[in-house]
């Protein structure tokens, strides 16, 4: 980037099932929680970058859900852009507040994303996962997927996510091209997460399981049991980037986490063996090249888990691990805390839930709290270039939208000052 922008602020909700709670509430809760991490009120947000994806198919609020969930959070007149991204949609409201930054449209721009998803009744939920698809070709995208996966058993069925019957074909697709792994190593996926979730307080499935409790539990699409998936949640989560000048008027300046790149592309309709060209690859090279990185200087990682798998895949198409090694990682430790790379400290979205127009911003909020040495008994060592990756919908074989960040600790030495 060619003029610094850094993360002052973060503020997240639990994520869990609150009946009594709209998006407002959630919205309002994590945006004050951020500016007081950030020592600033709400007059200084220059614009405001609102991720939501639900909203409009679960309670009709479409076109303007951010400035009424921001109404009389004392930012009348902030100018609102409204993201929806699938999945993606927090990490796009990052990346977009940032460009307003480096542009010197603003000096604060606050990306905030919150999702309201208990309460309706299934069929418009799974209505509002269906539009993450091409709703006029999703069946014969998920038939063509799943042959060419070779993926048998469980056909689509009415009672769950679409994307779950993806994952699942990208689950069997992965086994059958790595016939040394088995689902045992999807369970290690999910059993290290939730010994990760288990000490992070605003995690939804904190309890630990085994590679046995993992497997015996109720199938949902084969090979993926029910803690394998992440569930749907409603939550809150904001981050507020600054420019370097407004940096030097913070009180807190020594806190504040550098962005060194943050990369959303779209899918490319690529075939699925082409793993040169998935869009996880691609943006990871795009962002490893605007930070001047590479994976290995990555300290910490937080990736897209809706699934045990999704994990995995995303593992490799980062170059975080080999090819095959995604999910072995989790068995040999290496991706927990104490390994190599600890990916997931907080749970990942299988332990946290997926509030999904939240997720994105979410990541960032564990990733800030790592880097500054904050995260308490989940705290990774010496961490000091995060990662997070978030993808949203699917077109064909992959994701349609996929971010990745890279985040870089506070200097010791008063470079940001």
């Amino acid at each position: 980037m060619s003029d610094d922008v850094y993360v002052v602020g973060v503020g997240r909700t639990a994520y869990g099932r609150f009946p009594d709670r709209g998006v407002a509430a959630l919205a309002g809760e994590a945006l004050a929680m951020c500016l007081a991490d950030a020592g600033v009120d709400g007059s200084a947000v220059g614009c405001v970058f609102f991720a939501n994806a639900t909203q409009g198919v679960l309670e009709g609020q479409h076109l303007i859900r951010g400035q009424v969930a921001l109404r009389g959070l004392g930012m009348a007149g902030v100018p609102v852009f409204n993201i929806e991204n699938a999945c993606a949609g927090g990490a796009g409201a990052v990346h977009l507040a940032a460009v307003a930054v480096r542009a010197g449209q603003c000096d604060f721009a606050l990306a905030l994303g919150a999702e309201k998803m208990y309460g309706a009744d299934g069929d418009r939920t799974r209505e509002a996962f269906l539009a993450g698809m091409d709703v006029t070709r999703w069946e014969a995208e998920l038939k063509a997927l799943r042959g060419a996966a070779g993926a048998t058993g469980t056909a689509p069925a009415a009672s769950r996510s679409v994307f779950m019957d993806v994952y699942a074909a990208l689950a069997a697709h992965y086994l059958r091209r790595h016939p040394a792994v088995t689902a045992r190593q999807f369970a290690a996926v999910t059993v290290k997460n939730r010994r990760h979730a288990a000490l992070n307080p605003r995690a939804t499935h904190r309890d630990r399981l085994t590679v046995e409790q993992v497997l015996a539990a109720r199938e949902i699409a084969a090979p993926l049991t029910l803690p394998m998936c992440a569930p749907i949640g409603d939550g809150g989560a904001a981050a507020l980037l600054c420019s370097r000048r407004a940096l030097r008027r913070l009180d807190g300046r020594r806190r504040a986490v550098r962005l060194r790149a943050c990369v959303v592309l779209s899918g490319s309709g690529r075939a699925l063996d082409e793993d040169a060209e998935s869009i996880g690859r691609r943006a990871a090279t795009a962002a490893y090249e605007q930070a001047g990185l590479g994976p290995d200087d990555v300290s910490v990682a937080e990736v897209h888990d809706a699934t045990a798998v999704g994990e995995a895949l995303q593992l490799e198409a980062l170059g975080l691990t080999a090819a095959g090694d995604g999910a072995v990682a989790a068995e040999r430790g290496e991706t927990a805390l104490g390994g190599r790379l600890p990916v997931n400290t907080s749970g990942g979205l299988e332990c946290n839930g997926h509030p999904v127009g939240a997720t994105g911003v979410g990541q960032l909020h564990e990733l800030v709290t790592q880097l500054r040495g904050e995260a308490g008994a989940r705290q990774v060592p010496r961490a000091r270039i995060a990662l997070a990756e978030n993808g949203g919908g699917f077109l064909g074989y992959e994701e349609a939208a996929l971010a990745v960040t890279l985040l870089e600790a506070p200097a010791t030495t008063g470079r940001h000052g």
